[in-house]
């Protein structure tokens, strides 16, 4: 069950945003007081309440905004109590000064908004001890390993318990609390409106993670990066997955740089089968590879992982799918081994992707070129791949045939920003951007308008997500409907 938490200064607006929920098939939703601006009027918001509550009044210590006297809220919990609510949720040091009365279920609560203490069982058992009908301790991952902690806590508890890691890190404990059998999790009315760190909306964990259908068959995918919630890998694979009829889900892994390790040691544990991987993981993971492809080791970077056994099998679907936009585009020479020889091309950042292109490119004899805004980064990449580097403010003094964006330059929201002139363009020229939100960038307009070839980037996008795909789930994946869902999701005002 999915418990949904609602803030709001006004009671009014708390009362109308509560019946909407229940009108949308919210089952629990828990009225934060301590939000309120004005005098708690308890009985507004609870007589004709349209369904069960949890009634939370949190201390500023506690990640809450209550500025009254301790005594006052202390009297709005057990009056709460006393009206008979669903819930009540206490914090573990004041549990024995609310006593137990009627039907009105307890949450004994405990937050740490620093760590993730050593003892996690020690402490869930203290605070059965204070008349808990359900336990719910909630606090800060630092590391992917804090979540395996807290998830082995809940499924080993006595007393029905609620463990969450807060923060992006911290994400995957709130999709998998019933997966492990908590009685339920938290999520936010919506997305701009986060009550606690890492917290999703209500909707993503309805529609986009199913949330009530995870259970201990399901296979369990998902994408590492630092930062990973702006990812749309999460929304086009589970779409993918739910077409498809699959028990699967894919997941968002934030993992620090200097926590990669502990990663890819721990994920089974979890019961992932695979990741893909992005940003900023895609060379030092090959590092983890007991196999990778021919093409990961020439490229030096992988952006999937298939956990097999004891083995960890890298692939790079970037490279795949980039030669594949490409070779639709070009009229290349067939049965040759360099059908891209005496081809100019220009490759902006130095980064994973630019790479993966780089490596491919050169495999088919092209003649490539790299500038980056670090020319350090640039000259490593040229001199592991074969090719050259120039300074960035050099970038538009030489003709190319293939123009490739690897940089972030002209991603949502610095949408009105180019990383090439368009004077520099030609009807000649072939235009390959790789950021895909928005999938018209600035330098894709441009290039449309000099008469350019273009590939966006959400052609990469789909095509290295439909590989990846393939390689989880032995299927060939729903590319159409791939293709459609992150149109959607990154024109939402264009197509609707």
């Amino acid at each position: 069950m999915i418990c949904v938490s609602l803030g709001r200064a006004r009671h009014k607006r708390m009362i109308a945003e509560h019946q909407f929920l229940v009108e949308q098939g919210a089952e629990l939703v828990e009225l934060r007081l301590d939000f309120l601006g004005r005098a708690v009027n308890l009985k507004r918001l609870i007589d004709e309440r349209p369904g069960p509550v949890v009634i939370t009044c949190r201390r500023r210590e506690d990640g809450g905004r209550w500025m009254r006297s301790e005594q006052e809220r202390l009297m709005v919990l057990r009056s709460a109590i006393a009206a008979g609510v669903e819930y009540v949720d206490i914090e573990a040091d004041i549990a024995s000064q609310i006593p137990r009365y009627g039907n009105t279920k307890r949450i004994i609560s405990y937050h740490d908004f620093a760590e993730t203490p050593d003892d996690l069982e020690g402490l869930a058992a203290a605070m059965a001890e204070e008349d808990a009908d359900i336990v719910k301790i909630a606090t800060l991952a630092t590391t992917f390993s804090d979540n395996l902690r807290m998830l082995n806590m809940v499924k080993n508890a006595k007393r029905p318990t609620i463990g969450i890691c807060m923060g992006e890190i911290g994400m995957v404990t709130r999709i998998l609390g019933e997966r492990v059998g908590s009685p339920f999790t938290y999520a936010t009315y919506s997305a701009d409106k986060k009550l606690a760190p890492g917290q999703l909306n209500w909707k993503e964990m309805n529609t986009l993670y199913r949330y009530k259908e995870i259970n201990e068959a399901t296979e369990l995918f998902g994408v590492i990066a630092d930062p990973v919630a702006h990812s749309y890998s999460p929304l086009i694979h589970n779409t993918a997955f739910y077409e498809q009829g699959l028990n699967a889900r894919y997941l968002p892994f934030r993992v620090p740089p200097d926590d990669l390790h502990k990663f890819m040691q721990n994920a089974r544990d979890l019961g992932v089968s695979g990741v893909s991987v992005t940003i900023p993981h895609k060379e030092r993971t090959l590092e983890h590879c007991t196999q990778a492809e021919s093409s990961a080791n020439g490229i030096g970077a992988v952006n999937t992982v298939i956990f097999h056994g004891k083995d960890n099998l890298g692939y790079n679907t970037d490279y795949r799918a980039a030669m594949d936009c490409i070779e639709a585009v070009l009229t290349l020479k067939k049965d040759v081994d360099k059908p891209m020889q005496g081809m100019s091309v220009l490759i902006l950042g130095a980064g994973g992707v630019s790479r993966a292109i780089a490596w491919g490119l050169r495999q088919r004899g092209a003649e490539i070129t790299i500038a980056s805004r670090t020319f350090e980064r640039s000259n490593l990449l040229a001199s592991e791949i074969g090719c050259r580097a120039i300074e960035w403010e050099e970038r538009h003094a030489f003709k190319v045939n293939l123009l490739v964006n690897g940089t972030p330059i002209g991603m949502h929201p610095d949408v009105d920003s180019s990383p090439y002139l368009a004077s520099a363009m030609n009807q000649f020229m072939v235009v390959f951007d790789t950021v895909y939100n928005p999938e018209s960038t600035m330098l894709i307009k441009q290039a449309r308008k000099h008469g350019c070839r273009i590939i966006t980037g959400i052609d990469m996008f789909v095509r290295q997500a439909a590989y990846q795909y393939k390689l989880f789930t032995g299927r060939d994946a729903p590319i159409a409907l791939m293709r459609d869902t992150i149109k959607q999701a990154t024109n939402p005002v264009q197509l609707n």
